[in-house]
This record gives structure tokens, sequence and C-alpha cells, in this order.
């Protein structure tokens, strides 16, 4: 029988395929390949016979059987350590090379970013920029990083990543703190209830980074040197507005000082005390359910889920007995918890 080796790989993330494995036992038992028999033993084990030709072709893609190029009939099953290796070294060898690859086309293609931002910052009328593509956002922060000198301020709202986002931010700041840069950032006081953000900061502030939290935040921001800012497009897109017009920075900065005063130290959940934490939230909500607000707001002010946000506001209208938002206001104010 003949064996194609052509055939492409069919691969499960669950692990490989019963008829595979059953094929592969059967060759390395018998060291033969005959589709009559093995057609047979599929069919013992309730399997379709009709697939040992597709197993077959699948194992010598993987290189888990190796026919005998001198007899068509006879086959050998090799161990699966030595598939690994000769099926999986060339794809690593690939990776690296694409790994260099990316790192040299990325280093090229940043050396022109100083160019135009140079030029965009010296046409009138461009000290404000836009930015749509998340790519440029991300070369664009890789550039103002490298040239920082002094200081770097930013809101975090929410204060949950992504792994790889985190890892590229841990990255980016380790070397902007290696260099003496002053490092400030906000988050939601819903960060300290977070693992991720706990362990992110602890890593972090470790090397001279400081980290405060607020109940409410007014938005995404990052500012160097006090001199360009990014602010997020309003469209809820990856893009970035990037500003360097001196009045608009400077009042970025301003409230960005302003809230940083009155937000308290990142500190654990735990060692704050978790009952202390959650009623400070608690506290925000009622306020912002009195001034009106909806959920999807509030849960944006307050950087967490809406579900969360949701499951936060039945408890609290439940405790006081209202069944509305407006009753919710009420009981509030005559409790004495919209009270500054």
């Amino acid at each position: 029988m003949a064996i194609r080796s052509d055939m492409p790989h069919e691969a499960s993330e669950y692990g490989p395929d019963r008829t595979d494995t059953a094929v592969y036992a059967w060759v390395l038992e018998h060291r033969q390949v005959d589709l009559d028999a093995l057609a047979a033993h599929l069919s013992k084990l309730g399997l379709d016979p009709e697939d040992a030709q597709a197993a077959l072709d699948r194992l010598v893609r993987l290189q888990l059987v190796h026919p005998d190029p001198h007899d068509p009939r006879r086959a050998q099953a090799v161990a699966p350590h030595a598939a690994i290796h000769a099926v999986c070294a060339p794809l690593e060898e690939r990776m690296a090379q694409l790994h260099t690859q990316l790192a040299t086309s990325r280093t090229m293609l940043a050396g022109f970013l100083p160019h135009y931002l140079g030029a965009s910052s010296g046409r009138a009328g461009d000290s404000v920029e836009v930015i749509a593509s998340r790519s440029e956002v991300r070369a664009a922060l890789e550039y103002q990083s490298h040239s920082c000198g002094s200081e770097v301020i930013s809101s975090q709202p929410g204060g949950v990543k992504s792994p790889e986002a985190m890892e590229e931010s841990l990255r980016r700041d380790r070397a902007l703190l290696s260099r003496g840069v002053r490092m400030r950032t906000l988050y939601h006081h819903t960060a300290r209830f977070n693992a991720s953000c706990q362990a992110y900061v602890e890593q972090v502030s470790a090397s001279g980074a400081e980290y405060r939290t607020a109940h409410q935040l007014f938005g995404r921001l990052i500012v160097f040197d006090r001199h360009t800012a990014f602010v997020p497009l309003a469209d809820g897109s990856f893009g970035a507005v990037v500003v360097r017009q001196e009045s608009l920075v400077a009042y970025l900065c301003e409230i960005f000082d302003q809230t940083w005063a009155l937000a308290q130290p990142f500190t654990a959940a735990a060692e704050e005390g978790l009952a202390q934490v959650a009623q400070a939230v608690d506290d925000t909500i009622v306020r912002l359910l009195a001034a009106g607000l909806k959920d999807e707001a509030v849960a944006r002010r307050l950087g967490m889920s809406l579900r969360t946000a949701r499951r936060h506001i039945a408890d609290i209208m439940e405790q006081l007995g209202a069944e509305s938002r407006f009753q919710a206001g009420v009981a509030a104010a005559r409790a004495g918890l919209l009270d500054e």
C-alpha cells in the first residue's frame, strides 16, 4: 500500500486522534503496513476502518512512522520524543528567524518616527494630532518613552490589562525608571482587588514608581515630561490624540495633580481591609446614583465591569430598601450617606 506523506497535518488541541493512536500502536507492534489488517483492527476498536489510510498519512507527516524505502510493506514507529525534535526543530528555527526579522523591521521603521513627529509638531495647527491605529500609538509611545528625560504621569482607569500589555508596560517602565525618570500612576480603587494589578504594582514600585488609587478618575491619560500628552479617541477605538499644545498639556497635568493629591497610596485590599475598601466603593456608587448617573456611567467611572457595577447597585438598593434610583438617593440623603 502507498503512504502519502504530503497530506496536511490535522491536529487537535485536545491531543491526538483515537484512530491515529490506534494505528501508531499497531505499527509499533507489528512493524508493517497492512491496510486490510489495520482496517480490521480499527473495526474491533469501534473505529471507522475507512480512516486507516488517512491516519497512516498523518503519522508519516508527523514523522512518527517511517516507511521502509526498500520494502513498502514494512514501516517502523519511532519514539515520540524523536519525532518532536524532527518536526519542531525546523519550526523553532523559522520562528527565531521571524523574531529577528520582526525586531530588525521594527527598529528600522521606528527610526523614521522622530522625523515624522518632528515634522508634525512643526506644522501650524498640528499641536493636536490624531493617531488612528493601535500600531502607530504603540510606536509613538515607544518613541516618547525613549525620549523622556524627567517624568511620566498617567491615569489608567480600571487598572486591569492583558498579560501581553502588562509585559510590554513592564519593560517600558523599567527602562524609564533605570534612567531616573519619575513615574506616577493613578488607578481606580477597584484595581486593588486585582491580583495581576497588585503583582505589577509591586514589581514596578520596587524600582521607584509611585501608584495611588481614587474612587473616580477623569479618564485615560499619559503625559511625558509635561510636554506631550496622549488621550484616547472618543470612539472607543485603540487610537489616540497626541497633544503638544502647551496650555492644553498644562491643563491636563493640573487635573492629574489635583486628583493625585486626593488619591490614596496603592495597597492590596487585604492589607487595608477588604470591608473598608468595599465600603468606600459603595459610598461612591451611592453618590453617583444620587447624581442621576446610569449603570454604564457608574461602571465606567469606577473602572469595573457593568455586571459588577449592577451587582453593587442591587446590593445597595436592597440595603436602603429602595425600589428605584430616586428612592435610593432619598434614602441615602436621609441616612447622611451623601454628606461630604
